[in-house]
Formats: structure tokens, C-alpha cells, sequence
């Protein structure tokens, strides 16, 4: 039993806006299949995408506050000129500079039209087969007790774990990275992005969702009424969501 990571979800006040500024980002299509915008590759609704990590824009009625979001996305770049390229169109789209304490660093640190961070890579060769992005990064204390909940969680391959990094991707070798960051932050409001999880054809999402119980993982409640999937925090008090299958 095993869970799969399907959507970056993410929090706007207007889902329109948001969904085709990541669209326009991500060099993907926005489709509006219900309440959402689901942002994903060019070619047609497709989901859950057999290879990427897609984007799901979700409805709040309460604007992002100052506090930085524990989770972001990087965008992969090819070249310099790439990144430049990408920085400035970005801009053009409504991104803003953000800082988040990061100092003199080579890569390029932006906000979403409703400040939502992420950041632009400059070209790395490990990031050069995952898509427009690079890697959904997580903030935390423990990056290995993270791994070993997440690797457990997931049947994603854990590539490299220490005091202060751990990394996972796909078994199959495709898609972004899930990586996670040791820094001293701790929650303090619910974040406005998380991971929407899936189970594979077959498996009982109930059976899942116990599972993620018993390796310490806890319920929440984020007003989210009586819905068909379950929302969860894992030990560091991460959202997440547990999806019902389609």
C-alpha cells in the first residue's frame, strides 16, 4: 500500500487569476473541471497525470498574510538566459521579488499575484528532466524524520537524506523532487500550499488513511465541512490531503 503525490494544491482568493498565472508559469493549460482551476500539461484534461505533479488552485475566502508559506515550488531552468528569460516574463505576469532571508544566492526568489512563494532555479543538471518544475520544497525541522514519515507515506525512491536535506522522487525516475529543508520556522497559520495525495486504482483510501495514522500523522480541521477526501497533518504539522480516487 502506497500513496501517490497527484496535485500541488494551492490557496487564492481569485482561483481564475491564480490557475492562469501558473499556467502562463508553467508553461501548462488552466481548466476549470468544478469549483478549481486545475493547471496542468498542454494536450487535453487529463488526471491524475501519469508523470507530473500538477497544480490545483482552490478557493479561500482570506487573503495570504505576511508569514512565508512552508512549502513552494522551484521552477527548473536550462541556461542563464533561461532563467533571466523566465524571471522578467514572470514579472510581466504579476510575480513580484520576494525576500524570505535568502541572501546572495544564484537562484531567484518571486511571489505569486497573491504572494505565494517560489523560486527560480538556475540551471542545474539534476532538474534537467523534470518538467517546468524543478522540486516542491518543504520547510521543516527534522528532514530525516520527514523522510521517513513521507517515504513511508509515498512509494517515492529517497535519494539523499541528512541533518539538513532529504530528497525523494518518483520510482519512475520522473517528475520533480519532493525535498525537504531543515530551517528553525515553525507553523504558525495554515499554509496557503500543500500536497494532494491519491491512492493507485484498487486501494482503499480509508485503509490508507489509517496507515498515515498510525505513523503519526493526525486529523485536522481546516473548515473543510463533510468532503470526500480526508485532510491530514503529518508529524511536523504539514498539511496534506488524502483524495478520494476518482
Amino acid at each position: 500500500m502506497a500513496l501517490r503525490p497527484v496535485q500541488v494544491n494551492i490557496k487564492a482568493l481569485d482561483v481564475s487569476a491564480v490557475g492562469r498565472f501558473w499556467a502562463e508559469a508553467l508553461g501548462w493549460s488552466a481548466y476549470r473541471p468544478g469549483v478549481t482551476t486545475y493547471v496542468g500539461p498542454v494536450g487535453g484534461f487529463v488526471w491524475p497525470d501519469p508523470v507530473a505533479v500538477c497544480v490545483d488552485v482552490v478557493t479561500v475566502p482570506e487573503p495570504k498574510t505576511t508569514t512565508k508559506n512552508r512549502v513552494h515550488l522551484d521552477l527548473a531552468t536550462t541556461s542563464a538566459a533561461h532563467q533571466a528569460e523566465l524571471v522578467a516574463r514572470l514579472q510581466a505576469l504579476g510575480a513580484t521579488p520576494a525576500q524570505v532571508g535568502q541572501g546572495d544566492v544564484p537562484w531567484t526568489v518571486l511571489a505569486d499575484p497573491e504572494g505565494n512563494e517560489f523560486c527560480v532555479l538556475e540551471p542545474r543538471e539534476i532538474y534537467r528532466d523534470t518538467g517546468p518544475i524543478a522540486a516542491v520544497v518543504v520547510d521543516c525541522a527534522d528532514p530525516r524524520a520527514m523522510a521517513r514519515f513521507w517515504g513511508e507515506a509515498m512509494d517515492w525512491t529517497l535519494h539523499e537524506v541528512t541533518d539538513d536535506h532529504a530528497v525523494l522522487r518518483s520510482a519512475k525516475g520522473a517528475g520533480p523532487y519532493l525535498e525537504f529543508l531543515r530551517t528553525p520556522d515553525a507553523t504558525t497559520v495554515p499554509d496557503r500550499v500543500h500536497l494532494d495525495l491519491l491512492p493507485y486504482p484498487g486501494d482503499d483510501k480509508e485503509a490508507e488513511v489509517a496507515r498515515l495514522r498510525a505513523l503519526g500523522a493526525t486529523d485536522i480541521d481546516l473548515g473543510q465541512g463533510d468532503v470526500p477526501w480526508t485532510c491530514l497533518a503529518d508529524p511536523e504539522g504539514h498539511e496534506f490531503c488524502v483524495l478520494a480516487p476518482s
